[in-house]
């Protein structure tokens, strides 16, 4: 098949739609990218792709269409124009640069924001080809979440603009059963809203990299290893305050892997609280480098705010956690702690609860060695029998392969 795929994010920054673009080519199909400026999540434009922007228009035998856009930058503004000048960017720059291809399909890739759905509809017009819609963010509710939005107009406005482009969907992807009801209130009749979870890149299941050479070596220790975006949903505040309560365990170190809005925040109240020996700030690194760090992890911390939005959720490293074997900390509610606690992967305790999660990690740290291994041996049970990266893109293959055979297009856009 001749694919489009639509994503504000793509490659050299961190996003499982890379995994994707690179199966699918390696599947056979012809894949076309059209994305933005790699910026994410530090909000500048990575200073490698400014050095020599060739290099990074070819990806794992793809093509790479890349539109300009306002970097993320660190304020609300900076990152409303982000989501602006990408939306407008890509359905305008873009569909020049795409004049006169042709798709078989089209897939749009949104773990926020929704707005990347109005180059998606753009292109479903212009191209007359099927849109698959994987929604891995739920909008206007994560805005409420987060405090982003917070009069009832300007929810009521999100709200209408997330119909319209559900309404330009020809098959949504909802990345865990409970988003399904959320999603149908904003579509249409008719619409087709399927069950389609995240996975593991192949790189977690077959690395054999030797521990990261970044990680200060401490004999003995208990590490907690949190890897990926730091930004307000992950609740680092009550974090904190479970490490604060564990300052006098001298086992217990909390490792963070990662960056994002709240890097400058954490750091600052590391050092206000004097953990600066039990929480370590390890930076940002490359996909292909995790496996690496997470060898340092006796346990993996999974973390969301105590909000309904989040409780809806399979945070995307649940599925990396589960594919390496390490017991699991989670300290969210909902679909996603049920996995964990279902699955007898790690221990659970509830969003927001800082002596919970203190609690959590004091009991696995205490146990012998044989419980964890058990955990260990649950999550990898699970990642194989629940989110299998080969099952899982055999049926996003068939499911495109059905639209493009179908024409699977609705006849009246709503």
């Amino acid at each position: 098949m001749r694919l489009l795929v639509v994503s504000q994010y793509f490659w050299p920054e961190n996003f499982r739609v890379n995994d994707l673009v690179a199966e699918l080519v390696a599947r056979g199909h012809e894949v076309t990218v059209l994305t933005g400026l790699p910026n994410y999540p530090g909000g500048r434009v990575f200073p490698e792709f400014r050095q020599g922007r060739s290099r990074f228009a070819q990806f794992a035998g793809a093509e790479v269409v890349r539109v300009p856009l306002w970097p993320r930058g660190r304020g609300r503004l900076s990152l409303v124009f982000n989501y602006m000048t990408f939306a407008l960017s890509a359905s305008v720059i873009g569909t020049w640069r795409l004049r006169g291809r042709k798709y078989d399909a089209i897939f749009a890739y949104e773990p926020s924001p929704i707005t990347v759905g109005i180059p998606a509809a753009v292109q479903r017009a212009f191209k007359r080809a099927p849109v698959a819609f994987w929604v891995l963010d739920l909008w206007p509710e994560t805005l409420q979440a987060l405090g982003i939005l917070r009069s009832s107009w300007s929810l009521k406005a999100v709200g209408r603009l997330v119909a319209s482009i559900y309404g330009r969907c020809d098959l949504i992807l909802a990345q865990s059963r409970s988003f399904i009801p959320q999603i149908a209130k904003y579509c249409g009749a008719g619409a087709r809203v399927v069950y389609f979870p995240s996975w593991a890149e192949a790189i977690f299941t077959e690395s054999r990299e030797a521990p990261a050479s970044e990680v200060p070596e401490r004999p003995g220790s208990f590490d907690v290893l949190f890897a990926g975006n730091i930004g307000e949903a992950q609740d680092f505040p009550t974090v904190l305050a479970a490490a604060a309560m564990l300052r006098d365990e001298p086992r217990v170190r909390w490792l963070v892997v990662g960056d994002g809005r709240m890097s400058a925040w954490l750091r600052a109240e590391i050092d206000r609280l004097g953990l600066q020996d039990r929480v370590l700030m390890l930076g940002r690194y490359p996909l292909e480098r995790m496996p690496s760090f997470y060898r340092h992890a006796d346990a993996l911390l999974l973390s969301l705010k105590d909000e309904p939005i989040f409780s809806m959720t399979i945070p995307a490293k649940l599925q990396s956690y589960l594919a390496v074997g390490i017991p699991i900390v989670a300290m969210l509610n909902g679909e996603g702690s049920e996995v964990v606690r279902r699955s007898g992967a790690g221990v659970t305790c509830r969003a927001g609860d800082a002596r919970g999660l203190a609690d959590a990690v004091r009991l696995l740290a205490s146990l012998p060695a044989e419980q964890t291994a058990q955990m260990a041996s649950n999550a990898l049970q699970v990642s194989r029998t629940e989110f299998d990266r080969t099952r899982l893109i055999t049926q996003l293959e068939e499911w495109l392969a059905e639209l493009a055979r179908t024409d699977g297009r609705k006849e009246s856009l709503t």
